[in-house]
């Protein structure tokens, strides 16, 4: 045996039991960050068909799958039954059983994403296309690319809403406008609505407390619940007492 190949088998001969044991990637994870398709030719760096690939040469491509990120559930059940049994058994892995096992995940992470409470109308439709005869390329193409542009979409739509709000304060309109009108990414508007639309708000409301304080007959409970929303100083603090706080020490 050449010196090549027996460094090959003890590679993937130290990295089985680590693999085996190791917990799949959440649904969430593996919608956000996709794994690699699934292969039939040139694997793991081999250049031979998978017909024409030893059983060493099998096993590790079937380990370097498993090694990858954001290995669903389904992909390492059918890897680690693959490993722990024949030649045909890699090879049927390799050439369809990765390709099944992949959509088996991938229909778990839409149904995950179809549950988040913030997913939009778009999405929601987009996958209620895939979920019912999607092929596993096209559940893969989605996840890729298709959940990017949809949720941009959606993403759009909920700044468009926001805006039209009575309640939308400058800091918030003045964030959205330079969003739209310098044609933001889709990242751009994910993070506006993740963390830079909570932090333009307390801004605003932030100022609407400061105004409410400025007014010269307020109860003292009020001036007081005021007061401390603006020391706690959390965006959630400021929108509870403007919400709700105000009123219930007495007025506006």
């Amino acid at each position: 045996m050449r010196p090549t190949r027996a460094a090959l088998i003890v590679a993937a001969t130290a990295l089985t039991p680590a693999l085996l044991l190791a917990t799949p990637a959440s649904a969430t994870a593996a919608a956000a960050a996709p794994a690699s398709a699934p292969v039939t030719q040139a694997t793991a760096g081999n250049d031979k068909p998978v017909d024409e690939m030893s059983e060493d040469d099998l096993r590790v491509a079937v380990l370097r799958i498993l090694g990858g990120k954001n290995v669903g559930v389904g992909v390492t059940r059918e890897a680690n039954a693959a490993l722990n049994g024949t030649p045909d058994d890699l090879r049927a892995f390799l050439k369809t059983g990765y390709r099944l096992a992949q959509a088996e995940d991938d229909r778990v992470a839409l149904f995950t994403i179809l549950g988040r409470k913030d997913t939009g109308r778009g999405v929601k439709e987009a996958i209620s296309r895939l979920v019912g005869d999607g092929t596993p390329e096209e559940l893969r193409a989605f996840l890729e690319t298709g959940y990017r542009l949809a949720r941009f979409e959606d993403d759009r739509v909920a700044l468009f809403t926001i805006l039209g709000r009575k309640d939308t304060g400058p800091r918030v309109k003045e964030e959205i406008n330079k969003l739209l009108n310098n044609n933001g990414s889709p990242e751009e508007f994910r993070a506006f609505h993740e963390t830079g639309y909570r932090l333009a708000r307390a801004e605003d409301d932030r100022v609407a407390i400061g105004r409410i304080l400025a007014k010269p007959n307020i109860s003292k409970a009020l001036r007081k619940a005021a007061e401390n929303a603006l020391v706690d100083g959390t965006p959630e603090t400021l929108r509870h007492f403007l919400e709700v706080g105000q009123y219930e020490a007495g007025g506006k």
